[in-house]
């Protein structure tokens, strides 16, 4: 097994210099540097990471907290979070809580225990648990995707509330005025806000707001999200009189409530409209068809990764950071005017706007 005098030999240089190319510390020449790494490399050089984290206190590993790994949008977010940590010599383990609590508990335990430098973290509730467990031994912490009280800790998210009402107000400017929300559990921050938006741009329209066409999900993940989304749609069709606009508030409960629209014989978007959170990847779909408000998914994640590197490497100190960036309604064709209707605002009806959002 080589060592790191056998590459310092090699490459001609000191095992100082060796040392300082592994760690990206100290300035070191280009060509030095690449007489280094092909002496790594010629060697199959493996550094002993033990010692390393030894003598810096440092194990170079973050930790990303997600509630559904199988969601689009905290795959974008992953991907941003590990792009920022792999520049800066990190690596990220990944952990899925499926929105459960204990699960939550019991990652964030074992996390403390391997002594990882940061988490991120998409918290399975609004109790704040979590955040008094990773403070209590002193963990790093930034808050993704979702909203909290706290000004110590940091956090990064778009306005849930402000594309909820957006989404909303696009669907009134068509004509619709029986609209239903269909949204995830109470418990998460996400679900509160988007039907707070709804409200608001329901009620800034002069629209009465009907309780029975307001639905909160079991679940928050997956599969079991579009089982929600078939439920609590066929739920608000049985009003009478029946909606004829659908705001989903994320993709997975678009998919359950369009199937369970399909089911019953009516069509998108002539018999009832839907909108949805949360835009899918190009490659998934040759032809896009939901209108959506899309959040900046890979920018959240990146954002989110430099603040807690930032905090790390001390650049920052002090209370904590909220980071609100804005995202994007796009206007597809699974909105349009009610059946029988002229649109209000024909603006409204364009195969694909795109607004930023503030």
């Amino acid at each position: 097994m080589s060592t790191i005098n056998d590459v310092a030999k090699l490459a001609g240089v000191s095992a100082m210099t060796v040392s300082r190319v592994i760690n990206n510390s100290g300035y070191i020449g280009r060509e030095t540097r690449s007489r280094v790494e092909a002496a790594i490399a010629e060697l199959a050089y493996v550094p002993n990471a033990v010692g390393r984290q030894l003598r810096s206190k440092r194990t170079k590993m973050l930790a990303l907290v997600l509630s559904d790994i199988m969601n689009p949008f905290f795959t974008t977010i992953a991907r941003g979070v590990e792009d920022v940590a792999r520049a800066q010599g990190f690596s990220v383990m990944f952990c899925n809580t499926d929105e459960s609590e204990a699960e939550e508990a019991r990652y964030l335990l074992m996390l403390v225990q391997r002594q990882v430098d940061g988490v991120l973290l998409v918290p399975a509730s609004t109790s704040g648990k979590s955040l008094r467990l990773l403070s209590s031994h002193h963990m790093p912490v930034v808050v993704i995707d979702r909203r909290i009280q706290s000004r110590q800790i940091d956090s990064v998210r778009s306005d849930s509330e402000a594309g909820a009402y957006t989404l909303t107000q696009h669907l009134i400017g068509l004509g619709h005025r029986r609209i239903a929300v269909l949204t995830g559990r109470r418990s998460v921050s996400t679900s509160i806000d988007r039907v707070a938006g709804y409200c608001r741009a329901m009620l800034d329209a002069g629209i009465e707001l009907d309780d029975n066409l307001v639905r909160y999900g079991e679940y928050n993940y997956g599969e079991y999200n579009q089982v929600d989304g078939n439920r609590m749609a066929r739920e608000v069709l049985a009003a009478d009189p029946r909606p004829t606009a659908i705001f989903a508030a994320n993709n997975f409960i678009a998919f359950g409530a369009m199937r369970s629209l399909r089911d019953a014989g009516f069509r998108v978007p002539e018999d009832v409209s839907i909108v949805a959170f949360d835009d899918l990847p190009v490659a998934w779909l040759s032809d896009p068809f939901m209108t959506v408000v899309d959040q900046p998914a890979y920018e959240i994640g990146r954002r989110a990764a430099e603040l807690l590197l930032s905090r790390l490497d001390g650049t920052i100190s002090g209370p904590g950071r909220e980071v609100v960036l804005p995202s994007e309604l796009i206007v597809r064709r699974s909105s349009g005017a009610p059946a029988g209707q002229s649109v209000m605002n024909p603006g409204s009806t364009a195969e694909a706007v795109s607004l930023s959002l503030a």
